[in-house]
């Protein structure tokens, strides 16, 4: 076990190392064993919303008939795109509740271009535009199917969250070490980073027809509705056959493949700029190749409007992981 975090990535200006980030990276293989780790990995965390995968899972087991893009949509952390915002209000509508029932957080869209239309019209932010809102709406409907009353249902002792703990706690292999509050106001469960590479992978291989499995195809085949179209998420699993993953804020990000092999990171400072170049850098070593990887692996750092740097992974986070999975595999 490694009890420090490490250089993951470094930021280059004009041939200058200007900033670094620390952090931590486990990557479990097709066994479940650990195949490579660097960093805390045992520590508790929040995986803030890289639990949203298992949150889906544990209401499909509690009755919710999601499925498709819907189901990736309760899985989201979405952009606020306008198909996004229409979806969370078929999820309300198939079980008769009004937009007004949404209690998280209001916020604008994370998409740009929605975010500038929105204020054109004479928008304000709202709980629906809002990431988490997927989620939320999942929510209501898991308390309706239920018969669970849905005023205060992000309260932590609410039968459906409650469950929704459960869930996360069985799918991680651990109990859930702290509870908190999210920033959209939902409870948040802290796992160790290990803890989450073993949902992720838990859930990928899931047998056909499970709550785990349907929520893994899900978001492998509908990507955009559980992050958005111009987002680091939704182009890795486009471009990654068997692969299914989900970040979430201060810079955590989670993924697995169908044959059970996992990668859980966490960028120290919650920088999420060195989050998609981290993960990149790692699934190389794992040996997925192609363009989209290229792009991820380098993140460009401007100046007058123009690349004059990068953002990279760390050289002896790269040797780590490769030293890793080698002697894994030997």
């Amino acid at each position: 076990m490694v009890e420090d975090d490490v250089l993951v990535a470094e930021v280059v200006r004009s041939g200058l190392v200007e900033s670094r980030h620390r952090g931590s990276v486990v990557v479990l293989s097709a066994d479940g064993s650990v195949a490579a780790e660097a960093g805390r990995t045992q520590q508790p965390m929040y995986p803030r919303s890289a639990n949203k995968p298992a949150q889906a899972a544990a209401m499909l087991r509690l009755g919710i008939t999601l499925d498709g893009e819907l189901l990736a949509l309760a899985a989201a952390s979405h952009s606020g795109e306008a198909f996004h915002v229409a979806g969370v209000r078929r999820i309300l509508e198939t079980v008769g509740l009004p937009e007004s029932a949404l209690r998280n957080t209001p916020d604008w869209p994370l998409d740009t271009e929605s975010r500038d239309a929105l204020i054109r019209h004479g928008g304000k932010p709202a709980a629906i535009t809002a990431n988490c809102s997927g989620k939320h709406a999942a929510m209501l409907a898991t308390c309706v199917v239920n018969g669970w009353p849905v005023d205060g249902y992000l309260h932590q002792t609410h039968p459906v969250q409650e469950a929704i703990r459960a869930a996360v706690g069985d799918l991680a292999g651990e109990p859930v070490a702290h509870g908190g509050v999210d920033g959209c106001g939902a409870p948040l469960f802290a796992l160790t980073l290990t803890g989450l590479a073993r949902m992720f992978r838990a859930m990928a291989l899931a047998g056909a027809g499970t709550a785990e499995r349907r929520t893994v195809e899900a978001i492998q085949s509908h990507p955009e509705y559980t992050s958005g179209t111009t987002r680091d998420e939704a182009r890795l699993i486009r471009a990654v056959p068997g692969l299914f993953g989900k970040g979430g804020a201060e810079a955590v990000y989670a993924v697995a493949f169908d044959d059970g092999r996992s990668v859980a990171l966490k960028i120290d400072d919650g920088g999420s700029r060195a989050r998609p170049v981290v993960m990149a850098a790692v699934l190389r070593e794992l040996g997925v190749d192609g363009p989209a990887l290229d792009e991820l692996i380098s993140a460009p750092v401007l100046g007058a409007g123009r690349p004059v740097g990068e953002i990279r992974p760390a050289a002896t986070l790269v040797d780590q992981v490769r030293a890793g999975v080698s002697a894994a595999h030997a």
